[in-house]
């Protein structure tokens, strides 16, 4: 039996290796990270393999408990930690009694796709997505086409951390081979791309250069790799295209190869990040526009689910009014997303970090970056006169800045929110740099609108030790930073417990 898990055992010792360390704060909104690669570094690990087990213990307790067929499929990201510590995740689940059909190395979309075909109620993705080398993390879900949400992992933290497992008998592990093909021609089904695209496929050295290329050929474009070969200590930039490194690498092939887009991929595979054809970085939030713009012609009266983080622009849309389509503004998160679309039976959700979910006909539910794909090149191809560039040119002017995240300790940033929270919603009906503040959404954090439209965002992130601040103007560039240098950055400063910024504007 593994013991109850540890919280403070030194690395280079025997507890280390023979006792379950977990940090409980690695158990997050909607899946789990932590940082791993300890010895070495300043940073103290904050999870061991053993611990790993457990978790794995924990999750086919949990899956028992709730009465689901403990059918799990597991696959791994291309990370130098991740295979070891998906076998010892797969150890605690066997334990536990789950029968377990590995796929490799995948994306998490693969894993998400192989539950609908191998029909099997759970998954189990080794990932830590688009964190730094160093995090592992697992995505989980149990309910396809679902992930955890914070009832379920409040429930796995609780079951792990207390010790509270289940052994049972008749678990087993079995390798499936042949997904990653049998993926790659899921997504491409029924795609045939008419126009002549020439498409930069940019993957950071991550799992997706194994998958992306393959599939957008499939598709019928002309596909230019961009450090698409496997390499998992990630040497030119973390594979991650919402950061500006990848996208200004994004946007110079664009312009040496003379592409119509350029598509980047994060390190699970399912985010999509988009460069247009004069080397432009779109936001995904304007993409999702694009698209609900493009799809609702298609689909009358359809239904999109958008984050906190995203554009204002969503409201004010003439094409989506004309089209009866109505729009829903929900919590940031791609497990929150993802419900939300499938419980309002959403055609389309959106979210700003590039998590794009696509319901029958076009996709399972999910967040795939290859169906994002496939959905951008067809609506360039029902647009055959029109670049990237013109039918961004068609939005409404929004002026918006990056993710920016100030440092914040796990166990501090949601109380730390809840003050900024209260600050910003003593607010309403008062004044920002010259303009009434007209709404305080508090669904997630604080987004706080003004009468001209523009708007402000800080909330926690979910997977990281980070506040996340998005602020948007209607009116220029110049406002879009004073908002953020004359009010954010202003207000958060008085917060000791905020550090510094990732990136500022």
């Amino acid at each position: 039996m593994i013991p109850t898990p540890r919280t403070d055992i030194a690395p280079n010792s025997l507890d280390f290796e023979i006792l379950p360390l977990i940090k409980p704060t690695g158990f997050r909104e909607y899946d789990a990270r932590w940082w791993f690669n300890g010895i070495g570094h300043e940073k103290a690990p904050e999870l061991n393999f053993t611990g790993v087990q457990a978790l794995g213990l924990g999750m086919a307790t949990l899956f028992h408990e709730m009465g689901v067929d403990p059918k799990v499929v597991t696959g791994h990201d291309y990370r130098s930690i991740s295979q070891p510590i998906k076998n010892a995740l797969i150890l605690g689940l066997i334990q536990g009694g789950c029968e377990v059909l590995d796929i490799g190395l995948a994306l998490s979309p693969t894993v998400y796709w192989a539950q609908f075909e191998l029909d099997a109620a759970c998954c189990a993705m080794v990932t830590a997505s688009h964190n730094e080398n160093g995090w592992t993390g697992v995505k989980m879900g149990a309910d396809k086409p679902l992930t955890f949400g914070p009832v379920e992992m409040g429930r796995l933290k609780e079951i792990v951390m207390s010790g509270a497992f289940q052994p049972r008998a008749g678990g087993g592990t079995f390798r499936v081979d042949g997904i990653r093909e049998k993926y790659i021609a899921s997504c491409a089904d029924g795609v045939s791309i008419k126009r002549p695209l020439k498409v930069i496929a940019a993957c950071g050295n991550g799992t997706a250069g194994a998958f992306a290329p393959d599939a957008l050929r499939a598709m019928g474009v002309d596909v230019i790799e961009m450090d698409c070969n496997l390499d998992n200590t990630f040497p030119k930039y973390n594979p991650n295209p919402e950061d500006a490194e990848m996208l200004h690498e994004m946007a110079k092939a664009v312009k040496a190869h003379g592409a119509d887009i350029a598509l980047g991929f994060d390190g699970d595979g399912d985010r999509c990040g988009v460069v247009d054809n004069t080397g432009t970085e779109i936001y995904a939030d304007k993409i999702g526009l694009m698209l609900a713009r493009d799809l609702s012609k298609e689909y009358p009266d359809a239904k999109f689910v958008v984050d906190v983080k995203s554009t204002g622009l969503y409201k004010t849309d003439p094409v989506l009014k004309q089209n009866g389509a109505t729009v829903d503004y929900y919590k940031t998160g791609h497990s929150y997303i993802k419900r939300r679309t499938n419980e309002l039976g959403a055609l389309a959700g959106f979210e700003k970090s590039g998590h794009f979910f696509f319901r029958p006909p076009i996709g399972l539910g999910y967040d795939c970056g290859l169906t994002a794909a496939k959905a951008i090149l067809e609506m360039l191809d029902r647009n055959p006169e029109r670049s990237m560039a013109d039918l961004k040119s068609d939005l409404g002017v929004a002026y918006t800045s990056l993710t920016m995240s100030p440092h914040c300790a796990d166990e501090i940033k949601y109380q730390v929110i809840d003050k900024i929270v209260a600050e910003y919603e003593g607010l309403n009906g008062s004044t920002i740099l010259g303009r009434k503040v007209v709404d305080v959404n508090m669904v997630n954090g604080a987004r706080v609108t003004l009468e001209d439209g523009s708007w402000v965002l800080v909330r926690a992130s979910s997977n990281k030790p980070e506040l996340v601040v998005v602020v948007e103007s209607m009116t220029s560039e110049d406002d879009m930073r004073d908002l953020f240098h004359k009010e954010v950055k202003p207000r958060l400063g008085k917060h000791s417990e905020v550090g510094a910024y990732n990136q500022e504007i």
